[in-house]
């Protein structure tokens, strides 16, 4: 896959980021004003009505300072998600929801846990490991990008806080490693120019063709190719030999 077809932007970039954010909002607004009951319906690990948190959780929050702090890196990892990966974006988001839910099902403490955290961690993860795999310069500096904003996030996959769902961090953690590996193959190749191609020939470049042997540079290559036809006629000797017919 060109490197072109990869890194392009367009106005997908922000508007799905816009519009994921935005419903994690209006979700939020619903469960202020009508439906405050929806709270309730995070992962509950180990317990089979539980399961439809996987689905739902990332969608509900605490309070709107909890939701605060999960957007706008939300946004930022979500617009850097379709601008470098755009390809596999879609399928990073929502597998990402699926598999981080489902790990906070399996090791999850018995608790409610609810919000969009765990898909930050997920893309954290993905961005970080992708881009050492990938091994482009592009995406390396991107990891390191991430590092420097978020890393500090690393210590919150661990038991360090009350009341935070480390375990929802942790799965997210572990799911972008997976899709990192997975998706290590859907890479952007650095462009590949011409004359790093198997059949370039120098004497056929246009370019090349302006340069002498002595790598003087040639202006006019028309006038340089005349005059050197011409010098060649004059530096040319015809001899003539003649018989004389004696008939």
């Amino acid at each position: 896959m060109q490197e072109s077809q990869h890194f392009r932007y367009s106005t997908s970039v922000i508007a799905y980021p816009v519009c994921f954010v935005l419903t994690l909002w209006l979700v939020f607004w619903a469960q202020v004003r009508f439906l405050p009951s929806i709270k309730h319906f995070g992962v509950y690990p180990q317990k089979l009505e539980g399961l439809i948190g996987i689905f739902t959780s990332p969608f509900i929050h605490s309070d709107i300072e909890h939701l605060y702090h999960n957007s706008i890196p939300l946004f930022i990892l979500s617009v850097a998600l379709f601008y470098f990966y755009r390809k596999i974006a879609w399928k990073i988001l929502l597998y990402g929801i699926l598999l981080s839910g489902l790990i906070t099902w399996i090791i999850g403490r018995p608790a409610n846990h609810i919000g969009a955290s765990g898909l930050v961690y997920v893309l954290v993860s993905f961005m970080f490991f992708k881009g050492v795999f990938a091994k482009h310069y592009r995406l390396v500096a991107l990891s390191l990008m991430i590092i420097f904003l978020y890393g500090s996030l690393i210590w919150y996959a661990f038991p360090v806080k009350e009341g935070m769902s480390w375990e929802g961090h942790l799965g997210g953690l572990i799911s972008g490693l997976v899709f990192a590996i997975i998706f290590r193959k859907s890479i952007a190749k650095p462009e590949r120019y011409v004359w790093q191609e198997p059949t370039y020939n120098e004497e056929n470049d246009p370019f090349l063709r302006h340069f002498d042997k002595d790598g003087n540079f040639i202006e006019n290559l028309e006038a340089e190719t005349e005059e050197d036809s011409s010098s060649t006629d004059d530096n040319l000797h015809i001899n003539y030999t003649f018989k004389e017919n004696k008939d």
